[in-house]
């Protein structure tokens, strides 16, 4: 038999012997849940029942997550006549590997700030950012790169690496047109840099008006952390040994080599494994004392969080060969279709960086060298932020973002867009503050630990 075939089997051995650990704990779950649940365990008053139940509602409600594509669940928005107006999720390009989405708020004339949001594709949905949009959605035109699960696309629909992602960039912003303002969270930072690159270089009038990067890994090498080292510490022939499989037999798309949302997972809470250990105690608690919701913030962050997507193999080994080992990005020398991007040919869109203080997921100096690469870019349309006391994900969804970066983002819009009238003169926003006491506390809303 050949190594490539013994490879197959072997990477779908091992994809459905996780997916075999999630279901046996999944079921577990729910079995302790219903067993402890019969009523004639009522009239023995022993605690541990209750301990079980609670234990096992959580248990399920864990692990079958992990399997489910979250909802967008956008609320709605409320308008200037006391109105409130529904959002609808509407596609606008269809691709096998991503979608173009538009949030269509009903009954409201379209926004003059048309905004790009480009998700992550890192191991969660896009829904993750659920937050960023919800905030973004009074004031702009929102669409975002709604980015498939690999282990549901059919082998027959090809390859899908870090150029093809950035031709999927590329095909997005010149579909949306020159009065779009893209913001790239993380990983796909460097990624929309050279997108905009191929733009201004191919067809300058499809440019994006503004570029704004949050948390992007630029330049690895500006200022290493655990994650952005991880790939120079393994050779690529260990990694591709370590962590690729090919997606089971119960998929669409078996026999893909992929990189598991399962194991990305595991490796997710195996950062922060303490936290997550007590947060998950927690919830058993205060199951048992009956004082757990729907609502409860601790199931709202663990049902996105949980839910975690299998990317295309040539995908992940690509990013960490080619972003973070060879740094094509950050040395200027990342190719596409066989040639050279110059991210120095980008001359009429404003740049803005967002770095938190506190991120060790993509440290301060990784997402601000961009600036230094827009050589073609003048001075007074480029921007950097850095938010102090802020991690990886506050600076994108949690009390930073809502307090300050939001703001200064919109303003950063509203300095490179031509306005109509009604929305002149511009005002700066308020920026700073404390958050409301809601009577409820979120442990993770600005922890620098959360992976994406």
């Amino acid at each position: 038999m050949a190594p490539v075939a013994i490879k197959g089997i072997k990477g779908i051995v091992s994809y459905d012997a996780m997916e075999t650990i999630r279901n046996t704990n999944e079921w577990m779950g729910a079995s302790a849940r219903a067993i402890a649940s019969y009523p004639i365990f009522a009239l023995n008053p022993h605690p541990i029942f209750k301990l079980m139940s609670a234990w096992g509602r959580v248990t399920e409600r864990s692990y079958a997550r992990m399997v489910i594509k979250p909802d967008w669940e956008i609320p709605p928005i409320a308008g200037d006549q006391g109105q409130d107006h529904i959002v609808y999720v509407e596609p606008v390009m269809k691709r096998p590997f991503g979608d173009l989405i538009h949030f269509r708020v009903a009954r409201r004339a379209a926004q003059p700030r048309k905004v790009l949001l480009i998700a992550p594709m890192s191991g969660h949905y896009a829904t993750l950012m659920r937050s960023t949009v919800t905030s973004l959605l009074p004031d702009c035109e929102v669409y975002v790169t709604d980015w498939h699960n690999a282990r549901d696309i059919p082998v027959s629909e090809g390859k899908f690496d870090i150029e093809d992602y950035t031709q999927y960039l590329v095909d997005f912003m010149r579909h949306l047109g020159p009065d779009t303002n893209v913001i790239a969270v993380c990983q796909p930072a460097p990624l929309a840099l050279a997108a905009t690159a191929i733009l201004a270089e191919d067809d300058p009038a499809a440019q994006p008006r503004t570029l704004t990067l949050i948390g992007g890994p630029v330049d690895p090498d500006a200022a290493a952390t655990e994650v952005t080292d991880f790939g120079n510490r393994m050779t690529m022939g260990e990694l591709e040994h370590l962590v690729i499989q090919s997606v089971g037999f119960k998929y669409r798309g078996a026999g893909r080599m992929v990189y598991p949302g399962l194991a990305q997972l595991s490796s997710f809470i195996a950062m922060n494994a303490e936290t997550h250990a007590r947060a998950f105690i927690d919830k058993i608690w205060n199951e048992a004392r009956g004082t757990a919701s729907e609502g409860d913030k601790h199931y709202k962050f663990y049902d996105e969080y949980l839910a975690v997507m299998d990317m295309t193999a040539e995908f992940y080994l690509s990013t960490v060969d080619r972003i973070f080992k060879k740094l094509e990005i950050a040395r200027n020398e990342f190719v596409v279709n066989g040639r050279r991007v110059d991210i120095g040919k980008i001359t009429d869109v404003a740049i803005m960086t967002v770095e938190g203080a506190n991120d060790d997921i993509s440290a301060p100096g990784q997402c601000v060298a961009a600036l230094d690469l827009c050589t073609g870019v003048p001075a007074e349309r480029k921007k950097e932020h850095l938010e102090p006391g802020a991690g990886h994900y506050g600076i994108f969804a949690g009390k930073s973002w809502r307090l300050n970066i939001r703001p200064l983002v919109l303003d950063f819009i509203d300095e490179n867009i031509d306005l109509p009238e009604a929305g002149q003169p511009r005002k700066h926003r308020v920026r700073g503050g404390v958050a409301a006491d809601c009577g409820a506390t979120d442990p993770f809303a600005d922890s620098s630990k959360i992976a994406i």
